[in-house]
């Protein structure tokens, strides 16, 4: 039996029925979905200072170059994912429940994945290094971080982060995919074409004019006494002794 889209619905604790608009429910999970989340992704990809010796400057404002691209994926992410999370609960509200259609699989699951983002970055561990708050800069035994030892807590940090945030990517596709097939709105669909060309395009140039820097290197530098950047180097010395 095909799912009947609901025009109406009621709201439970004021015991009030109101028009639904789901035009409003696509434009609000698009803007969310296919402006600030890749905003928030390329700007963390691409935006990073170019690496030094020592990283970041201590002392530099949230608001400053070095750390205006994190501050933006945060406030973006965090804006995102709140959006999504109070529009997904607040159609569930209206239209009676869990639908069980594709679109609502796909959307719970972009909503989820989104949600565990930001409490898989509470998790993410220390910073650490020569620039973290309470280190000496000239004493190194005093940096330790799970950032700048790269520890597995933060290695599995980021093997998780990083893959989870395209599987997310991956459903909201899927989620707005099965939303136009239930209920068209033509300038989803022109509005979803147009994002994914610009954004393919946006970051191909990017990667291709060397905008983006190793993590590590931006945040830390590439002193060859770092942690990461010494492990890095006794990989690179090892393949090549094993090289014939």
């Amino acid at each position: 039996m095909a799912y009947e889209i609901p025009t109406e619905g009621r709201i439970p604790f004021l015991d009030t029925v109101i028009p639904i608009h789901w035009e409003n429910h696509a434009a609000l999970m698009f803007v969310v979905w296919f402006v600030l989340v890749p905003a928030a992704v390329m700007m963390l990809r691409f935006g990073k200072i170019e690496p030094q010796l020592y990283g970041i400057p201590r002392g530099t404002p949230k608001l400053g170059r070095g750390e205006l691209c994190w501050t933006l994926h945060f406030v973006l992410l965090y804006i995102a994912i709140s959006a999504s999370v109070a529009g997904a609960l607040l159609v569930t509200i209206l239209s009676g429940g869990f639908s069980g259609t594709l679109h609502a699989w796909f959307g719970s699951a972009t909503v989820v994945l989104g949600a565990l983002q930001v409490i898989s970055g509470w998790l993410r561990g220390s910073h650490g290094g020569r620039k973290a708050e309470h280190a000496d800069p000239e004493d190194r035994s005093t940096w330790g971080g799970d950032h700048f030892d790269m520890s597995p807590r933060r290695r599995w940090f980021e093997a998780y982060h990083k893959t989870a945030g395209y599987f997310a990517m991956a459903m909201a596709v899927a989620a707005v995919t099965t939303g136009l097939a239930q209920y068209w709105i033509p300038w989803v669909a022109w509005a979803l074409f147009v994002v994914i060309l610009a954004g393919l395009l946006l970051a191909v140039y990017l990667e291709g004019t060397g905008r983006n820097h190793d993590t590590y290197h931006s945040v830390y530098g590439f002193h060859p006494e770092h942690p990461f950047n010494r492990r890095r180097l006794k990989d690179a010395v090892a393949a090549l002794n094993e090289k014939p």
